[in-house]
């Protein structure tokens, strides 16, 4: 079994979700990154506009699933690597590692150096940490996902909220408002090889809006999209 897949899985719980994925591209929206393994709960929570996926193999995927929602995209990585995803680095709180990038923290001298110890700390991990996922805190260890991430950049917004301003349901829908505008991933059907949907009662609704919202693309295109769908309720037995 290889230990990771040619292509990276985005899964969600909704799926209206994956269809606006399919319409409109990944949007980055702010989510809450544990930071007590660098900063001793000075600042234990920071929220990040990314787009998160998973780098492992397909015969995982139940694993994940029953983690993050039974509907899910697999893109390319050669897309993925084109619109500037990067791998997370998973870091132990005592390792040397760790104490470099504590170190650095303050040596930054200027607001460029700044910048690019965020991206830096953005891209990084605890081995095992804590989500909060639908207000739940939940324990998880994050280097089983092998995760690739999108961060957004752009002058229009901030790289990060803090937890009173994430906490803030008008700022947090202003932030994700201006990160979908300047920042969503736009894709195209080449660039897709799975659509997974919860069962194979939800087939026929996704072809539906293949067939007539993403009636943009040509004809071929449509059908390679549609070909791409796959229940989870029918190949689950042997993944």
């Amino acid at each position: 079994m290889k230990p990771k897949s040619h292509t990276l899985f985005h899964f969600t719980k909704n799926k209206e979700v994956l269809k606006s994925i399919l319409k409109e591209g990944f949007w980055p929206r702010y989510c809450l990154e544990d930071l007590r393994w660098y900063n001793n709960a000075e600042m234990p929570f920071v929220g990040l506009p990314i787009v998160c996926f998973c780098d492992i193999p397909l015969s995982r995927i139940n694993e994940h699933v029953e983690f993050y929602g039974e509907y899910g995209i697999g893109v390319t990585k050669e897309w993925a690597i084109k619109a500037g995803l990067n791998p997370v680095m998973y870091v132990s709180s005592e390792s040397g590692v760790a104490s470099s990038l504590i170190r650095q923290s303050h040596v930054n001298e200027t607001e460029e150096d700044e910048l690019d110890f965020i991206n830096i700390m953005s891209h990084t991990k605890p081995i095992e940490g804590q989500m909060i996922i639908q207000g739940q805190t939940v324990q998880k260890e994050f280097y089983q996902e092998n995760e690739w991430r999108y961060l957004a950049r752009c002058d229009e917004f901030k790289p990060f909220l803090h937890m009173d301003r994430f906490e803030n349901q008008e700022a947090l829908r202003e932030a994700n408002a201006i990160s979908k505008e300047h920042c969503s991933l736009k894709l195209l059907p080449s660039d897709i090889k799975y659509l997974f949907v919860k069962n194979d009662a939800s087939i026929p609704d996704i072809i539906n809006f293949i067939q007539t919202d993403l009636d943009n693309y040509s004809g071929a295109e449509q059908k390679i999209l549609m070909s791409r769908v796959i229940s989870l309720e029918s190949v689950r037995a042997d993944l």
